[in-house]
């Protein structure tokens, strides 16, 4: 919902300008580039790692080194770096390069000077070169390109362009380098998923094959699939739902869980601490009710008045996958927008559901759920941190929901609201704590080979379990269960229950009475209302709330650019044509209405992509950081 930040090289490797060691232009090979200080500590540890990989790869591997000087940390590690350069100037960079990582700190001018002498440079040359603005300026575009590209530390490391954050050890980088075929496989769906149009890539995929299915040849078979049904539970008193039903209630449980966590996040440190930027998401999504539903009921009465409710649901699903595939000038506030309204949206559905085609509603279970609500939230309230009672709670909240006649997926809302998180940790303690386990580690592998055995051994030695017991519990403070969870879930969200979802629920048949009594006007109440309904109702309410200052627009974002995000709200889905059934049982209009459906959602989905062409970019605020 965020983006997704791109974690490739932002500018290519260039043999004329880079720093290339090894590999050659024919040869097959992979490149290593490191962003790089020579006074990071961690940088120096890595040098000997990519030694022995430069050694075991030979010309396969190319080396490339750029610049990543941190003065804050590290007062004077331009200058080292331009002295590398001015080297470079005379052939000299590789040289100079190993001369400053092999001396340790502090790295004088004297120093810098000597070794400039022992490699024979042009010493006037040279220290005129360290001080030309311009080879200063070389060092800053290696440390821009490196800023652009989402380098914030040093040593950071992109194998063949994408980032690599695994294991700086020699054997877990050969095996990223060399790819066999388990690390090729998820070094390929790692590249996919980092495209920001990924996720709607799939997500579009599936709902396209279900339409050719539903209205091809295959329509038996893909009926047969999303309508058997299983069971979950003992024998006779099983849950039984069909593979549809599973998917739109079960697994988008999942996706609600994610959406709502992102919101939260969002309330608590980004677009959405001012109280006013959640308040223009609560309005639209009333205003993208009432205004469809007023579109379609000036165009029917009488019979066909009861499906004004067709239009008034967003599919949010099929909203975000478009705006991900197509709203590359979308900021992230807008998203985060999106995904505001979508959860208002679908609560207020359900209560139109429940309200006013309230068959199968059981007000006993909807006390169960606020029971089981309730429970969410004391445990929320007492900081339990354990995972199985908060999945224990949703479970029987999911369950008592579906039992009440409610979509249990809104139960991931309610856990994401629930999921504890705590205290951002202070860095100092957590250093020291994975600083004296790997250095305890460290000094055990000494002694194992001081003695001549296999520092292998070292797995068997007690000091194993307690560091790693460390190492877990550092690593694991740097996340609140809410954002494990999030991490955790996340993947599986976009690249299964999603497409799952838009699989079982978009294969709709075009087949319908069009011949009907106001069938006409039926499909065009519906088109309308999504169409042109959504988009006023909602780009309305939020101009009304913002020039009344109850609420601010949202952050980064043009008015182009939300009025094709507001368009995109006129994607229908499931709840949609569960609406239209509702509305016209025993009818050929609910058949009719499904049509409007999917006409209304193709004609918001070419309405946003083009607003969304045609919008400025987004408005974003330069990184402050210091080098």
């Amino acid at each position: 919902m965020n983006g997704k930040t791109e974690h490739r090289l932002r500018r290519p490797v260039d043999r004329r300008r880079d720093h290339v060691r090894g590999g050659g232009p024919n040869a097959a090979q992979s490149t290593v580039v490191v962003y790089s200080d020579y006074l990071c500590p961690y940088c120096r540890r890595l040098r000997g790692v990519l030694d022995r990989l430069r050694e075991a790869l030979g010309d396969r591997l190319a080396y490339v080194y750029r610049h990543f000087p941190n003065e804050r940390a590290h007062p004077g590690a331009t200058r080292i770096a331009a002295a590398a350069e001015a080297a470079g100037k005379q052939g000299k960079f590789w040289e100079m390069h190993a001369a400053l990582f092999t001396q340790e700190p502090p790295l004088t001018d004297a120093f810098i000077e000597a070794t400039a002498r022992q490699l024979k440079l042009d010493m006037a040359k040279f220290r005129r070169d360290v001080d030309d603005p311009r080879t200063r300026r070389r060092v800053a575009e290696d440390l821009e390109d490196g800023r652009a590209t989402g380098v914030t530390a040093t040593p950071t490391i992109f194998i063949d362009g994408v980032r690599y954050d695994g294991a700086w050890d020699f054997y877990s980088m050969l095996e990223a380098i060399e790819r066999p075929v388990g690390a090729r496989v998820q070094r390929t769906a790692r590249a996919f998923a980092n495209l920001p149009s990924s996720a709607g890539i799939v997500l579009l995929a599936a709902a396209v094959a279900a339409l050719i299915c539903a209205n091809s040849a295959l329509a038996p078979m893909y009926a047969r699939f999303v309508s058997a049904e299983f069971g979950v539970g003992p024998p006779g008193g099983a849950l039984q739902l069909s593979i549809a039903d599973w998917c739109s209630e079960g697994l988008l449980a999942i996706f609600f869980l994610i959406v709502g966590l992102e919101i939260r996040r969002e309330m608590t440190a980004g677009s959405l601490t001012d109280p006013r930027a959640a308040v223009a998401p609560v309005l639209a999504a009333f205003g993208g009710v009432i205004v469809p539903a007023a579109i379609y009921l000036a165009l029917n009465r009488g019979p066909t008045a009861p499906g004004w409710s067709a239009p008034a649901d967003t599919g949010i699903a099929f909203s975000l996958g478009v705006l991900a595939v197509f709203g590359a000038r979308a900021s992230a506030g807008l998203k985060v927008f999106v995904a505001t309204y979508a959860v208002v949206d679908d609560i207020l559905s359900i209560l139109i559901l429940a309200v006013f085609y309230p068959r199968g509603l059981h007000p006993e279970w909807l006390a169960a759920s606020a029971a089981a609500a309730a429970a969410l939230y004391g445990l929320n309230r007492a900081r339990v941190y354990a995972p199985w009672p908060y999945i224990s709670a949703a479970i029987a909240l999911w369950l008592s929901l579906h039992l009440a006649g409610v979509n249990g997926a809104l139960a991931g809302v309610a856990l994401a609201l629930c999921l504890p998180t705590r205290p951002t940790p202070a860095a100092g303690p957590l250093l020291a704590q994975a600083a004296t386990a790997l250095a305890e580690l460290e000094q055990a592998e000494r002694e194992l080979v001081k003695d001549g055995r296999d520092r292998t051994a070292l797995r068997q030695e007690p000091i194993w379990d307690w560091a790693s017991r460390n190492l877990s519990a550092a690593a694991a403070r740097l996340l609140s269960p809410a954002e494990s969870v999030e991490r955790a879930l996340a993947p599986w969200s976009t690249y299964a229950v999603l497409p799952l979802f838009a699989f079982t629920a978009a294969g709709v048949s075009l087949a319908a009475d069009l011949a009907a009594r106001d069938a006409d006007k039926v499909v065009w109440g519906v088109v309308l209302g999504l169409a042109i309904g959504k988009p006023l109702g909602i780009a309305g309410a939020t101009f009304a709330a913002t020039r009344a200052r109850v609420a601010i627009f949202p952050a980064g974002a043009s008015w182009p650019a939300f009025l094709g995000a507001a368009c995109l709200c006129g994607i229908g889905d499931p709840v949609s044509m569960l609406m239209a059934e509702q509305a016209f049982v025993g009818t050929p209009y609910g058949a009719i209405a499904k049509v409007g459906v999917l006409s209304g959602s193709a004609v918001s989905v070419a309405l946003g992509v083009i607003a969304l062409v045609l919008s400025p970019a987004p408005v974003t605020v330069a990184d402050p950081r210091p080098g």
